[in-house]
């Protein structure tokens, strides 16, 4: 085994214990992307092994680059999260750069200390999972005043910002349609909440696929705010109505569940009274009782090519591609079911 040295150690160890050229070394380094995977893990446990990293962090500064990418989020519970950075991370490590989290809890406060610390030049480039502009950014600050910048999930309305995410509308109306197929005529939609630009683009979805169905089919809207508490309240405000719908399509999985909770809890039976669909597909879609019939987003694919848009920008490789939407898949279970055959609108039961 090769020892390692006691004084301050140099690119030569590296190469040396790396069992490759310092040109080799130098090119992982500073280009991680024009190295083959295999050397570059090689130079990588050799820099670690050496403490050759500080000089190579120092490299980086004067080039000033920190080979470092911030990726802004408003929740990491959001149960979309990990998937999301399972693949931001991925692509991260394989063309030689960190990734740093700031959790902003949706607060001005946070996101500010954030800003802070972009400003200092420890990051080079943002991902943006938040669906607005920093506050730094806003509302048309120029390009200068922010790092490159790529928005993933939840789109953000700017001309000039990548945007890579699962397509909404499309989604939606096949979910819509998955309804309308096993005989739904009353479809509610429960939104995410009146500023929730991924809502709006699901209901978009939601609507054309009543729109397009055989016979014109009625549009019922209820809002809510995202969440499990959000889906009950929104079944607690129908039932005041005279009129039910036979089906639910819920802006994301946690909503559903609440619609779930609330008709189990009035007696109502989960497929056989009532149908309903999610969208997200987040781990506990499939452990609730029916199993959630949801759409599937594609997470981890969201995550790496939203970091190859950003990575590919700071790196001058490639044209930048504004919006990149990618296919969700409807994953059918026991949530739905045909619609039923009522002789009034409600049901016997309480």
């Amino acid at each position: 085994m090769t020892e390692i040295p006691e004084r301050p150690a140099t690119i030569e160890d590296v190469a040396k214990l790396a069992g490759v050229s310092i040109a080799t070394v130098s090119r992982a380094i500073r280009k991680p992307e024009k190295v083959a995977e295999s050397t570059r893990k090689k130079v990588t446990a050799a820099i670690a092994r050496t403490g050759y990293i500080a000089n190579a962090m120092a490299q980086n500064l004067r080039m000033q680059r920190s080979q470092m990418v911030m990726v802004l989020t408003q929740s990491i519970a959001d149960p979309n999260f990990p998937g999301i950075l399972i693949g931001l991370e991925k692509v991260a490590n394989d063309r030689g750069y960190g990734v740093l989290i700031g959790n902003t809890e949706g607060t001005i406060s946070l996101e500010e200390n954030h800003m802070r610390f972009l400003a200092s030049g420890m990051v080079d480039g943002l991902i943006l999972l938040t669906g607005h502009l920093p506050v730094a950014g806003r509302p048309n600050s120029p390009a200068s005043a922010l790092p490159q910048m790529v928005a993933a999930s939840c789109p953000i309305t700017r001309a000039d910002l990548p945007y890579v995410g699962v397509d909404d509308v499309a989604a939606s109306k096949m979910a819509t349609e998955y309804l309308i197929s096993l005989g739904h005529r009353n479809i509610a939609y429960i939104a995410g909440g009146s500023s929730n630009a991924v809502s709006d683009l699901r209901q978009d979805g939601y609507c054309k696929g009543l729109a397009e169905a055989a016979t014109p089919l009625p549009m019922w809207q209820v809002d809510s705010d995202g969440s499990s508490e959000g889906g009950r309240a929104a079944v607690e405000r129908l039932f005041i109505k005279d009129t039910l719908p036979t089906a639910f399509f819920c802006y994301n999985d946690d909503t559903a569940i609440g619609v779930i909770s609330a008709l189990k809890l009035r007696g109502y039976r989960i497929p056989e009274d009532f149908s309903v669909i999610g969208f997200d597909d987040i781990p506990f879609a499939n452990n609730i009782t029916p199993a959630l019939t949801t759409i599937r987003q594609p997470r981890t694919q969201i995550g790496e090519l939203a970091m190859e848009q950003l990575l590919d920008q700071l790196t001058g490789k490639g044209a930048t591609t504004l919006e990149t939407l990618l296919h969700g898949d409807l994953v059918v279970r026991e949530s739905c079911g045909p619609a039923p055959h009522r002789i009034s609108d409600h049901p016997n039961r309480h």
